[in-house]
């Protein structure tokens, strides 16, 4: 009888062993699952496309064409082409693959609010490149997880653990600590103060893109839409937006006469368009499926690759004070993302 009862202990040790193999391969964080495979998926997507978005973006903004050395500088432009290719893109997406039975329900109303913060976002980030170099901008607007986060807690109510707001408060020191500017650097042109016209641009368009996250948020947890919905409805907004825009202040036309004299920015803005489109496809996907906070961390931690590039391609050359912001915001990033697969 004893034998017996001891041989059911063992039986109901191996059944609760099991089970807690069980429990414990279901949270396991580092396991290829479908949720994690997809993330990769976004997260490559995210880093190629950008990569190139970037590399481009400069090329049309900052070098000059023909013998007058003349810029490009029509931002509305630009941004009104890639929403018309991003919009055309997202509307085939959903033609090809998305059933009859897929309704979207967001109201209108946060569609318009979030492309008018999606759009001004964007005109005051490329207008920056006119008084700052590309990897300033680039660094610059790796502090988006905190507008986004911060405006996130005040308008959609979300709840972050203490540590996050450690390690976003490193991305700030390291963010100042590039944008700052020595006394020596005040001679260069657009350099007349500590903040200049490019750096107010650069806060605007984070503040911008903090309202952006948040409404996205809400669209995501409140009413569950789909990523190309998404897409598709900010973008037919956004340009509406901009086309209104440039014909009112006859941008268009400017823009128009300076392709004509200069035919080679044609085929930039084209491959600059597509690689927003395919990059924007990567970026609704994780906003809807994880939320904006994972993806501004995602895109953020993208423009230290930009970043490199950049100083590779077109000598923007940094300062060791710099390189120690650019270790600053990196390390706060990997932090944050090592932080959050230990609690999940």
């Amino acid at each position: 009888m004893a034998v017996n009862n001891h041989s059911t202990h063992i039986d109901i040790s191996n059944i609760e062993l099991g089970k807690k193999e069980v429990q414990v391969d279901q949270n396991m964080p580092s396991l290829p699952t479908q949720s994690g495979k997809k993330l990769i998926l976004c997260c490559s997507g995210i880093f190629i496309c950008y990569f190139y978005y970037g590399i481009i973006q400069e090329r049309i903004t900052r070098v000059p064409y023909g013998e007058e050395e003349e810029k490009f500088v029509y931002p509305m432009t630009l941004v009104f082409m890639q929403c018309v290719v991003n919009a055309l893109f997202a509307t085939a997406v959903i033609k090809l693959t998305y059933s009859s039975s897929d309704i979207d329900r967001t109201p209108t109303t946060l569609y318009i609010w979030c492309a008018c913060s999606y759009v001004g976002a964007m005109l005051a980030s490329n207008a920056a490149l006119q008084y700052v170099s590309y990897p300033t901008q680039v660094l610059g607007k790796s502090v988006k997880p905190i507008p986004v986060m911060l405006l996130g807690v005040l308008i959609a109510k979300k709840r972050y653990p203490l540590a996050k707001y450690l390690f976003v408060l490193m991305i700030v020191c390291g963010v100042a600590l590039f944008l700052y500017k020595d006394k020596k650097q005040k001679t260069d042109q657009h350099s007349d103060s500590i903040i200049g016209l490019g750096e107010l641009l650069l806060l605007v368009s984070l503040t911008l893109d903090g309202m952006t996250g948040a409404t996205q948020d809400k669209m995501r947890v409140e009413h569950s839409i789909r990523s190309h919905y998404m897409m598709q409805k900010i973008n037919i907004c956004s340009f509406l937006i901009l086309g209104t825009a440039v014909f009112m202040t006859g941008e268009i036309w400017n823009s128009i006469a300076f392709c004509q004299r200069h035919p080679s920015v044609l085929p930039n803005m084209l491959s600059f368009s597509i690689a927003s489109a395919l990059g924007q496809n990567f970026i609704f996907i994780t906003v809807t499926t994880f939320g904006p906070l994972t993806c501004s961390i995602v895109t953020t931690t993208r423009k230290f690759f930009t970043i490199l590039a950049s100083v590779l391609f077109y000598g923007n050359a940094l300062v060791s004070r710099q390189w120690v912001g650019v270790v600053f915001v990196f390390l706060g990033l990997g932090l944050d993302i090592i932080f959050g697969k230990t609690r999940k």
